[in-house]
């Protein structure tokens, strides 16, 4: 899920409602309101810097699609603060589009509607074969065991941007590689009104996706083999602590980060007021702001000294997958929009617009994708990221985990001591309002 597109603060109460109701929501025979075979409805997700530019750099390719085809799009883009909801009243009425972007954290909780078509071989092949996607992405497609809800359209992956400029300032010859070193270069980096890391803490979505990272590096995933949630466990707590005190004890990140949801923390390493950025595809949104790609190095997010498996992850895998309504009236139209969204032409177009990583393989060797930004992340999904919990239940974890770190960090910030028990209490609430499986 492209986090810094605004995503949606995931309605817990609606979720469990409207997931409920919309088992077997495929079926219905009321279908999608398209009603002709040369027409499809898609619902695109905010990507750009606008609803309006969004627009701007999917008509011209929807044309082009209906110029192959004879098939028009009628398209609508919806911010991530509706999107989920869209989507969950749309699988519990059976009233949705033909295809749809859905973020990939999303999969399994969508997957258990019963509302989107399973890409099974016979599907696959249908747009060209499975084997053209990256592993990594048809991991973060639906849960594991399953065939993939939904084929996966963007790539992105975390990394850790840092200021040459501030860096050399501050004497430090090379960007960190461990937390010991990520601390230490960020306390010489705190000075007078800047800071050594921005963080966007009152988003909901990268409290969480950074949670879930550091919880894969202290042993934990927030959930057991059988998927029953471990939110409280010492693990969890220890990953959890970790991020807030950037805020509490080790006092690298800005009180006031305690209160970003908006893009600020991209904004205040653009412009200098922090030396060092955690973020998924940041280049496009950082150049909006003039800040030009050598004013900025880019590496793997820091992970314990030696770590190794899973201990090792530096990156949830992140991106937008599209998926079709199962109950469709134009399966074939749909399919034949999901193949060329996913064709290697449109893959580098779409992705080399939105600075995101194609998830087909073809097109991700195109050398348009080969800057060192660019790069630097395709390592990262190929060899240090994970997918977030492929589970039933992942929007309520997203919201709930989310929830409970962006309390603690407002709590950090307005001078309130965060201890060992004050984070477990709040993961300890988390849990207890999860539902019952």
């Amino acid at each position: 899920m492209r986090t810094h597109r605004l995503p949606a603060t995931l309605a817990l109460t609606a979720a469990i409602a409207l997931t409920a109701t919309a088992c077997g929501g495929g079926s219905s025979t009321s279908g999608s309101s398209n009603t002709s075979p040369k027409t499809l409805t898609y619902w695109a997700s905010n990507q750009g810097s606008s609803l309006e530019n969004d627009k701007q750099v999917l008509e011209p390719e929807l044309r082009k699609f209906e110029q192959q085809t004879g098939i028009k799009v009628n398209l609508e883009v919806i911010p991530w603060s509706d999107l989920l909801n869209r989507i969950l009243a749309a699988t519990a009425s059976g009233q949705g589009p033909d295809v749809l972007n859905i973020g990939n954290t999303w999969s399994a909780s969508l997957q258990a509607t019963g509302a989107l078509l399973p890409f099974d071989q016979a599907t696959f092949d249908k747009i060209g074969g499975k084997d053209r996607f990256l592993p990594s992405t048809i991991a973060s497609a639906g849960a594991a065991g399953k065939d993939p809800a939904a084929v996966p359209l963007y790539s992105m992956a975390y990394g850790l941007y840092y200021n040459k400029k501030l860096f050399q300032a501050a004497g430090i010859a090379n960007p960190p590689t461990t937390w010991d070193e990520f601390l230490a270069d960020g306390k010489k980096l705190t000075t007078g009104s800047q800071y050594g890391v921005a963080i966007e803490g009152g988003n909901v979505s990268e409290n969480v996706h950074l949670a879930f990272m550091l919880g894969q590096q202290h042993g934990t995933g927030f959930y057991d083999a059988s998927g029953k949630p471990q939110f409280d466990s010492p693990e969890a707590v220890a990953a959890v602590k970790q991020y807030v005190d950037f805020i509490a004890n080790d006092k690298i990140a800005a009180p006031g980060n305690a209160e970003y949801a908006a893009n600020q923390s991209v904004t205040d390493f653009a412009t200098g007021k922090a030396a060092m950025l955690m973020w998924q595809s940041a280049g496009a949104n950082l150049k909006s702001h003039g800040m030009n790609p050598d004013d900025y190095g880019i590496v793997p997010i820091p992970a314990p000294a030696g770590a190794t498996g899973t201990k090792a992850v530096t990156s949830m895998v992140a991106g937008i997958n599209l998926a079709v309504f199962k109950n469709t009236k134009n399966l074939d139209g749909a399919l034949n929009f999901v193949k060329f969204m996913t064709s290697d032409d449109e893959q580098k177009q779409l992705n080399g617009t939105y600075g995101s990583l194609p998830p087909v393989k073809a097109a991700q060797a195109d050398a348009a994708f080969g800057t060192p930004e660019l790069k630097t992340l395709a390592g990262v999904l190929q060899n240090s990221a994970a997918p977030l919990p492929q589970v039933a239940s992942e929007s309520q974890f997203e919201t709930l985990i989310g929830t409970a770190v962006k309390n603690l960090l407002a709590a950090a910030a307005a001078g309130q001591p965060v201890t060992d028990a004050s984070v477990k209490a709040e993961l300890t609430k988390a849990q207890q309002q999860m539902p019952a499986s």
